[in-house]
């Protein structure tokens, strides 16, 4: 086996809190900037002066409804969906005439990719600010629940649209395609959404797309965040993967956020529903070694399909196996390219 490149750290900070009102005021926002400053501030300084940064917030953090019936929820979380820019580009136009004391002079939800571009390029951090209510284009009445990420550079880098929302509960349009993202030298991440951790597919095909960590953002408001947290496990375990997955704490969520290492091992753990933060160093290039030497050094779960292997039918999704197509994508330390396995539905 040829010897690994070494990969930059990742700070990973997953920041635990009850959501913030759907209202879009100045007010809601500079609620959220202040936990991003403060969560990147207090966080145990990187042990590479090369680290790099991803703070995280969950599921619908700055759209919470509280208690209104679900109609008045959703009639809210309609009037403050936002479109996104394109990606790529910064998250928001700035001149100096909307700028007043280093901050964005817009307002309403709009305002938000402007704001978090803003926001990610001064603290010089990768940023999830949990998921966003994202206009769907043509259709008045209608949203996606999306996970967005801005870099460093404050550009708008990659957005996932969940595939799976909580039916009966929840009527966010459903998403059609996956997402990963890369962070150069460091590797790469897939995107995922609350109850898309209960559908195995959905992890398993960011991981085969080379997701070396999984973030799933949740606001699980009921009990089963029991099982959810066997899900996290079972998913990393499965996949060979990080498994970051970061809910709401109360009164709207549940709390117990978990992240797991690719061999299904507890590296921390919230125990209640209080506001917390959990701080860790990965390196994701470990995550590929488990996949070449074996869970326990035994179980190489992406060498299972050999070359002249029989071809599996998979009825259910009017598909097949083939050994040629199931080794994952890989992550390249040494290029800056995004992805390039493009097998799936893009987002238009």
């Amino acid at each position: 086996m040829s010897q690994r490149i070494p990969r930059i750290p990742l700070r990973i900070i997953m920041v635990q809190a009850a959501q913030l009102p759907v209202d879009a005021s100045s007010g809601t926002f500079y609620a959220f900037e202040s936990s991003v400053r403060h969560a990147v501030a207090t966080a145990p300084a990187p042990s590479d002066p090369r680290t790099v940064t991803l703070v995280m917030f969950p599921e619908m953090h700055l759209f919470g409804t509280g208690d209104l019936p679900q109609k008045f929820a959703q009639e809210a979380q309609i009037s403050a969906a936002l479109t996104l820019p394109r990606k790529g580009t910064p998250g928001g136009r700035f001149s100096q005439a909307s700028l007043r004391d280093g901050r964005a002079e817009l307002s309403g939800s709009d305002s938000y990719p402007a704001r978090f571009s803003q926001l990610a390029h001064e603290l010089g951090i990768w940023l999830i600010p949990g998921t966003l209510c994202e206009r769907v284009k043509d259709k008045r009445n209608a949203i996606y629940n999306t996970a967005a990420v801005w870099s460093p550079q404050g550009k708008l880098v990659a957005s996932y649209r969940k595939i799976c929302p909580w039916r009966p509960y929840e009527v966010y349009t459903p998403g059609t395609s996956f997402t990963v993202f890369d962070i150069p030298e460091v590797g790469r991440i897939g995107l995922t959404i609350c109850y898309d951790a209960w559908f195995p597919e959905i992890s398993r095909h960011v991981a085969w797309m080379g997701a070396e960590l999984i973030v799933n953002l949740v606001r699980t408001t009921t009990p089963d965040r029991a099982q959810e947290l066997v899900l996290a496990r079972s998913n990393a375990i499965v996949n060979q993967s990080y498994v970051a997955s970061l809910n709401a704490a109360a009164p709207q969520g549940f709390g117990r956020s978990i992240l797991v290492g690719p061999e299904g091992e507890v590296l921390d753990q919230t125990d209640t529903d209080s506001p917390a933060t959990i701080t860790a160093e990965l390196d994701l290039g470990h995550a590929r070694d488990v996949r070449d030497t074996g869970t326990a050094g035994f179980n190489r779960l992406w060498h299972q399909f050999h070359a002249g292997d029989a071809e599996i039918p998979l009825p259910l999704y009017a598909g097949s196996i083939t050994a040629e197509r199931w080794k994952p994508d890989s992550f390249d330390p040494t290029t800056t390219q995004p992805p390039q396995k493009k097998t799936f539905k893009e987002n238009p």
